[in-house]
């Protein structure tokens, strides 16, 4: 089974922080992955992934328009960095793109 990671944060730490956590985890259910998404808003961290989690990722998802705290977490992890606005409008295809670059490197 894939193991997906995310870490979603926008500037102002609201709505779409939260939007791209949801859009990230339907889209990688739909492909019938495992998922666990950190948010990293106004209120703080929420659903923070643990040392577990990151160990049985097998792809990591981080939103790039504001730095993402403990970054180094993920220094040994495939890693996909997409904007906030891609993560809510464009997360299927995201998880295509994703599905292709697993599909390579486990051929």
């Amino acid at each position: 089974m894939t193991n997906i990671v995310a870490v979603t944060a926008c500037p102002s730490g609201v709505a779409h922080t939260y939007m791209a956590a949801e859009s990230i985890a339907n889209a990688a259910k739909a492909n019938g992955w495992n998922v666990k998404v950190e948010t990293q808003g106004s209120i703080g961290i929420e659903n923070e992934l643990t040392s577990e989690d990151v160990a049985a990722a097998d792809m990591v998802i981080l939103t790039k328009d504001i730095g993402i705290k403990f970054e180094e977490r993920f220094k040994d992890k495939p890693v996909v960095r997409i904007g906030v606005s891609d993560a809510v409008r464009r997360a299927p295809q995201v998880m295509e793109k994703v599905a292709a670059y697993l599909a390579k490197t486990s051929a």
